[in-house]
């Protein structure tokens, strides 16, 4: 079972679930063609910003995303967090991270990712001031 892997560099995005499906695809489709079948993995090597599958068309869906997970996850004053030493988003970040997840696994079927219609990546970016951000794809299959 034959095995490609590269980085994708994203560039610094601003507080907020992103769409980057299409970042990836560029950035991937020359390997991705190969597979007749097969996975793809997908890790955010950070810990303050994660990777999810969700709706690819609404925008409005990222908003509400971005607004839930502000509710459930605090910052500021009255927070219960101890580790601040990185500003006041770094904490909540971290929990947001670790509720989503840093990886996606995505079944390959002739040579696309066989996603739902509405189904895309997005990279959830939970710091103010983030640099850039680097995925990690790794393919196999036949």
């Amino acid at each position: 079972m034959p095995f490609s892997q590269q980085t994708i560099k994203l560039p610094a995005l601003p507080r907020g679930c992103h769409l980057v499906h299409d970042k990836v695809l560029a950035a991937i489709s020359g390997d991705l063609a190969k597979y007749k079948v097969g996975l793809c993995n997908v890790f955010c090597q950070h810990s303050s910003a994660s990777i999810t599958v969700n709706e690819n068309c609404d925008p409005d869906v990222r908003h509400d995303m971005e607004t839930f997970l502000n509710k459930v996850v605090p910052e500021g004053k009255g927070a219960p967090w101890v580790h601040t030493a990185e500003g006041p988003d770094d904490m909540p970040a971290h929990v947001k991270s670790s509720m989503f997840g840093c990886s996606l696994n995505l079944p390959i079927t002739n040579g696309r990712l066989n996603l739902g219609t509405w189904q895309g990546i997005w990279l959830c970016e939970h710091r103010d001031s983030a640099s850039g951000r680097k995925l990690v794809v790794t393919m196999h299959g036949e």
